[in-house]
């Protein structure tokens, strides 16, 4: 996986935004949207949709083939197996048969292959090379990446990192890989400053008038 930094823009329906990093492109992508209740957080509604998606950093996965609709219907149920995986493994239950096997089977095909390509403007010399991922690039192909990508964390040093944000009424989750592993939140701008402004009025309200 070509991912140096991770982090998606996540906007509230009834207004405001804020940056959340779930630490992983797979679990930024089990983001994009949902079912039932969180169907009003989707923004995978057309083919062309997805394609953006990946085609932004740090994936940066730009479709030569255009997206079908076979292929976002698949994206949508990777989603939700890694969304309900990752909220498994969070919460230490044994993770879902049937997610399992969706992502297993998203992994059986052919993944994104990474290849070395000139900077605009450049040579191959030193400094003047990036990554770049080998034509054709199809959705099918990203969306093995995803899923193999989720397969190292399950199976990799990061397995008991997994985490849902502290929040009570906040159901993101994230795989923390600071060096401490202390964090708690999904983002300090957002449940983490509420948290904190709670913390603060229950002690003003328990200080004796004066104090």
């Amino acid at each position: 996986m070509r991912a140096s930094a991770t982090g998606r823009t996540l906007h509230d329906p009834k207004g405001g935004s804020f940056w959340f990093d779930a630490g992983a492109v797979c679990l930024d992508f089990a983001h994009t949207g949902g079912e039932g209740r969180y169907a009003v957080f989707e923004t995978l509604h057309e083919p062309a949709d997805l394609g953006e998606w990946l085609a932004e950093p740090p994936l940066a996965a730009v479709m030569t083939v255009p997206v079908t609709a076979r292929e976002l219907s698949a994206a949508k149920a990777l989603r939700q197996a890694i969304w309900d995986v990752a909220h498994a493994q969070a919460a230490r239950r044994a993770l879902p048969a049937g997610a399992v096997a969706t992502i297993n089977r998203a992994a059986a095909a052919a993944p994104l292959v990474p290849e070395l390509v000139p900077k605009p403007g450049r040579e191959f010399v030193a400094g003047g090379t990036t990554a770049g991922w080998v034509p054709p690039v199809r959705a099918t192909q990203a969306l093995s990446t995803l899923a193999r990508e989720m397969i190292e964390l399950l199976s990799g040093p990061l397995a008991e990192r997994f985490r849902e944000c502290a929040s009570d009424d906040c159901p993101l989750v994230f795989v923390d890989s600071s060096r401490p592993g202390a964090r708690r939140w999904c983002a300090m701008e957002r449940c983490g400053n509420r948290h904190k402004l709670r913390a603060h009025r229950a002690r003003r309200s328990t200080e004796p008038d004066g104090g």
